[in-house]
């Protein structure tokens, strides 16, 4: 049978839309037309982001859908998966654990990867590629004595003139917006600690992409000669971000509130402050072994382990202990895939037989 792939970005999970007061919003469930249609519900910027740039809030929107995807991507293998297919989700997002912390990050930076994408593929009217005279002069390893793009010391690309060029990624627009609208509806020293952590994530997250943003260089001259290069900054694919945000995630700091609930401190004492590109959370994660209303977790009864693995998808550690069962089964998969320009990736459908670990 023919089938054809559809398009990632049409992809949009079956979450909470919008939360109630008291509640956190999903971005990852956006559409941006019921965004939009649903303004009054919004706060005063997203509000005026809707009527004002609604082309801006799709790419958000894409760029959130981009973060879940990659949330599942790097969760894989872990007993919670990131995935988004029940209202369970919603109930993990309302819990200050480490995976809501990476949710909302990688959720952010999705938005602000999103956004700074468009622009540079002129897709966006407010904005375009990066201004060469807002372009900060990175350090480089090379280039002695002089700011620069990178080069190796001594090489002639290490000495040769340089100039900005090109089509730089702009990556503080998509931090604007990203920032415009996901952290909207929370204020800093407002004495709320889930909002103090929420914003914090949300900034590490965009703090990721900007991090891995790095500089590109092309020569010019006679004969392959390098006497001149034009260089511009480039966006990180985003899996590098996504990895960069699972690091952070295993090593993200506990916190707890000051007093007065306007600032944040380490839960443990004698531990440095966290820095901008630190996860925080504020309790520990529940084990997801089992399935369990209250904290959303859909346990891993059923799910597909690796037997002979001694790492997280092993099947002794995602199955909890609990043991697992071979089966044989039957799949579809995408096979004889072909492009056509442009741009629909039509493939066959092709059965095939998989022996399968599953847990109990």
């Amino acid at each position: 049978s023919l089938s054809v792939t559809p398009n990632p970005w049409s992809y949009t999970p079956d979450l909470l839309c919008f939360a109630s007061p008291g509640q956190w919003a999903a971005p990852w469930s956006w559409d941006p037309t019921s965004i939009c249609r649903k303004a009054r519900r919004l706060a005063g910027r997203q509000a005026e982001l809707c009527q004002e740039e609604p082309e801006v809030v799709a790419e958000l929107a894409r760029g959130a859908r981009l973060g879940v995807r990659e949330c599942q991507f790097q969760f894989r293998f872990r007993r919670w998966n990131c995935s988004s297919h029940s209202k369970a989700f919603g109930r993990i997002l309302q819990q200050d654990i480490r995976e809501t912390a990476f949710v909302f990050a990688i959720t952010a930076a999705g938005a602000s990867h999103a956004v700074t994408q468009a622009c540079s593929m002129g897709e966006l009217l407010q904005c375009g590629c990066q201004a060469p005279h807002r372009r900060a002069t990175p350090r480089p390893p090379g280039l002695p004595g002089t700011l620069g793009p990178p080069g190796l010391v001594g090489s002639p690309e290490g000495s040769a003139a340089w100039e900005w060029g090109g089509c730089g990624d702009d990556v503080d627009f998509g931090d604007k917006k990203s920032r415009l609208f996901m952290d909207a509806r929370h204020k800093r020293g407002s004495g709320d600690i889930r909002a103090l952590v929420q914003l914090h994530n949300n900034e590490a997250g965009r703090q990721a992409v900007r991090s891995h943003t790095r500089t590109e260089c092309k020569c010019h001259g006679l004969s392959g000669s390098c006497a001149l290069r034009t260089c511009w900054q480039k966006l990180p694919p985003f899996r590098e971000v996504g990895a960069e945000l699972l690091e952070r995630f295993h090593g993200a700091s506990r916190v707890m509130g000051t007093n007065d609930g306007k600032a944040l401190l380490p839960a443990v004492r004698n531990l440095k402050p966290p820095s901008r590109s630190d996860l925080l959370y504020v309790a520990d994660s529940p084990d997801f072994c089992a399935p369990n209303r209250r904290t959303g977790s859909p346990g891993t009864r059923g799910r597909a382990c690796n037997s002979s693995a001694l790492d997280l998808s092993g099947c002794d550690l995602l199955c909890c202990g609990r043991g697992h069962r071979e089966e044989s089964v039957q799949l579809e998969e995408n096979c004889l895939c072909r492009f056509h320009w442009c741009c629909v990736v039509q493939c066959h459908q092709c059965l095939v037989r998989k022996e399968l670990s599953l847990c109990l």
